[in-house]
């Protein structure tokens, strides 16, 4: 692991009200001077779920969240902060602005929805993937640089092939050095990941970042596995998509998609 003895057991630490910065286990796949956008992506719902839980009580769900990646996302301090774009008793929409040294890095929209009793009609979602515990780990870390992806326990159904995987995501490190952060938070934190656990083509070749990530959920997650059935596209013209039904432990929770920036590395 590459992360450094002398880093906290987690991927930010709290600097004031808005601010956060990152430990050496946040440190991206790309580039290990930059952020991995996955602990980013559930530090983003942590500020979110502390913003209504400062208006007080409300009840409504987390339902679909989308980020825009704006920019370079620095291993730096951040700052979010977050505004209500759309008030409602049941529905309502909530934006998220991270900021590195002044900047707009990632712009998210969250659509919250008011909760409803849908068990007698509830179906339609896939079949549960095998449990974790019968699965064995797979270094990920020998395919990706990183401090985030050191940090994980991976562990696939079968050998990932070019374009296609399916694996279950945890991870021993708190969200934000000591504070507690909601299931939901801690299964988004580890959803991003899904773009590096299928690659069709290495990444000492080809570089195929991803510019965004909207995530679908029918039912709150539970439990510390995020499960990724993910499948990768490449098209003739420089773009793909990662796409992936989200798991846990018992059963599918939702969709992610993924836009990718495809392009050979420079004198690769």
């Amino acid at each position: 692991m590459n992360t450094g003895s002398t880093a906290p057991d987690s991927y930010y630490v709290r600097t004031d009200e808005h601010r956060f910065k990152p430990t050496a286990h946040a440190s991206g796949a790309w580039d290990e001077t930059e952020l991995h956008f996955s602990p980013l992506g559930g530090l983003v719902v942590h500020a979110i779920e502390g913003y209504l839980a400062d208006r007080g009580p409300g009840g409504l769900l987390l339902s679909r969240i989308s980020y825009d990646i704006l920019g370079r996302l620095a291993l730096e301090e951040c700052e979010i902060r977050v505004e209500t774009v759309r008030p409602g008793r049941t529905i309502e929409l909530l934006e998220a602005v991270v900021r590195v040294a002044g900047r707009p890095v990632v712009r998210a929209r969250a659509w919250l929805l008011a909760p409803q009793d849908t068990t007698g009609v509830e179906g339609g979602a896939d079949d549960r993937l095998t449990p974790p515990e019968r699965l064995a780990p797979w270094p990920m870390a020998d395919h990706w640089p990183g401090g985030y992806i050191a940090s994980l326990d991976v562990r696939p159904l079968a050998p990932p092939r070019p374009g296609r995987a399916t694996a279950w995501v945890s991870t021993p490190l708190a969200l934000v050095a000591a504070e507690p952060s909601s299931p939901l938070a801690s299964y988004l934190a580890l959803v991003d990941t899904a773009n590096g656990i299928a690659v069709r083509e290495s990444p000492k070749e080809w570089i195929f970042p991803n510019v965004d990530l909207t995530v679908h959920l029918h039912r709150r997650p539970e439990g510390r596995w995020t499960g990724l059935d993910t499948t990768v596209v490449f098209g003739p013209t420089g773009q793909g998509v990662t796409s992936t039904v989200l798991h846990d432990v018992h059963g599918p929770v939702g969709h992610a998609q993924q836009i990718l920036t495809v392009r050979p590395v420079p004198g690769a």
